[in-house]
């Protein structure tokens, strides 16, 4: 239920090919893969690594649901840089603490050219702001306001400049992709899915 997206996209000093927009990333595995059979459970659910009881997989208990989330983010991401893309998933999945969403973002974004540099980078954009656009570090910005938001909202400076630097679809797209990736986050944490497991 993935599709992709082939662009060119150009920051900093480098040109770097974009890819695998992955509308369908936290999906579940398919029933007979590695990954949806290593639980040896009843149908529709997965284990707990930690050894506690079952979880549900939810693209088979609520497939409605699981298709309406990929919809969305499919929805989020048009028009959208790949590497902008996978960056705002990173951030929102380190902050969440999402290992398996944080593992297969960070190698989405290997595969779409993103260097090791940046990728290192992300969690301490701040000390090192020549690593990023402009654009990028007022994504990051809002992405970390808006996961974070039980903490003190999303700050009108924050807010203020990303509408700078994006125009009013471009921002109600990155806001949108904030969305998902923190609902996604919340799917895997909740359902116990377990870092690396994903057939991609």
């Amino acid at each position: 239920m993935t599709t992709s997206v082939s662009t060119t996209t150009n920051v900093n000093a480098g040109t770097r090919a974009g890819t695998s927009a992955n509308p369908g990333a936290e999906e579940a595995p398919a029933a007979g893969t590695a990954a949806g059979t290593a639980t040896g459970t009843a149908a529709g659910t997965v284990a707990d690594p930690a050894g506690g009881s079952p979880r549900l997989d939810l693209a088979k208990t609520a497939p409605k649901v699981f298709r309406a989330l990929i919809g969305f983010d499919t929805a989020a991401r048009e028009g959208l840089d790949p590497a902008l893309v996978e960056l705002i998933q990173i951030r929102a999945s380190h902050l969440n603490h999402c290992a398996y969403c944080l593992h297969l973002h960070t190698n989405d974004a290997r595969r779409a050219g993103e260097s090791e540099d940046r990728l290192h980078m992300v969690p301490v954009w701040r000390e090192a702001r020549h690593f990023f656009t402009d654009r990028e570090r007022a994504a990051l910005a809002l992405t970390e306001a808006v996961t974070l938001v039980a903490d003190g909202g999303v700050p009108d400076d924050v807010y203020a400049r990303a509408a700078e630097v994006f125009d009013d679809r471009e921002l109600a797209h990155v806001l949108a992709l904030i969305l998902t990736i923190n609902t996604w986050n919340r799917v895997a944490l909740a359902t116990a899915k377990i870092a690396g497991t994903d057939p991609r």
